[in-house]
């Protein structure tokens, strides 16, 4: 798998890897204007590794208008207030997470799991706050490259979202499932909704992409939806 600070997944489209080669990963969305959408912004210290991704595609954090969030945890939205600092560029979440982003704190985990409370003690949940300028709700399409619609897809937390960039039929999962050593489920531990998150997660079986770019691990570029289906299916 390349190393590079950007990979080209489709026109227009980039991932950055922020930890190790996708073990997380932000997006960038390049307009026919030459400006720039991110999604999510890793940890806290991702930002410098962002602004080397956007440099590898010709862009610098003055390109940058907005800032997507497919929620509100410290490996995704850890970096988001020092890239909105360095960028102006105002930062969208869903309504229901918009408030734990406000505060900088993960929203609760799923008491029903082993371990999640006391995992949650130990780690905090806690990133820098950053302001959520506009919430987002399940079906908007926001005016990037071509237009990005917004899949609400709760359970890893309360308003975590997928992302579907429609011109291109490629697919964000954001956390509703990994792509670690294989398709999977994210892990429980820091999910708030672990039951939910499995439920929510079949409609990325519905949707139309032949692409399926993941937050954690790399993207699949070949019968992207036949294989998130057949994933899903072996789960009923």
């Amino acid at each position: 798998m390349s190393r590079s600070p950007a990979v080209a997944l489709a026109p227009g489209v980039w991932r950055i890897p922020t930890a190790g080669r996708a073990l997380v990963n932000s997006y960038a969305l390049v307009d026919d204007d030459g400006s720039v959408t991110l999604v999510d912004c890793g940890l806290k210290r991702a930002p410098a590794r962002i602004v080397r991704g956007l440099a590898a595609i010709g862009k610098t954090p003055a390109d940058v208008i907005r800032i997507v969030l497919t929620h509100a945890h410290p490996d995704h939205a850890g970096g988001a207030a020092e890239l909105a600092r360095r960028t102006g560029a105002p930062v969208s979440a869903h309504s229901a997470d918009a408030e734990y982003a406000r505060a900088g704190q993960a929203p609760p985990r799923d008491p029903t799991v082993s371990g999640a409370r006391l995992f949650a003690r130990l780690d905090g949940g806690r990133f820098p706050a950053v302001d959520v300028a506009q919430p987002l709700s399940d079906g908007d399409v926001l005016p990037v490259a071509g237009g990005l619609r917004v899949v609400h897809t709760p359970g890893h937390s309360p308003g975590h979202v997928s992302l579907l960039h429609e011109p291109t039929r490629l697919l964000i999962t954001g956390d509703a499932l990994f792509n670690v050593a294989g398709i999977r489920w994210s892990v429980k531990l820091l999910c708030t909704d672990f039951r939910m998150t499995q439920r929510t997660a079949h409609v990325l079986g519905e949707l139309d992409y032949d692409i399926a770019a993941f937050t954690h691990g790399p993207e699949l570029t070949e019968n992207a939806r036949e294989q998130v289906r057949g994933f899903l299916r072996r789960q009923l």
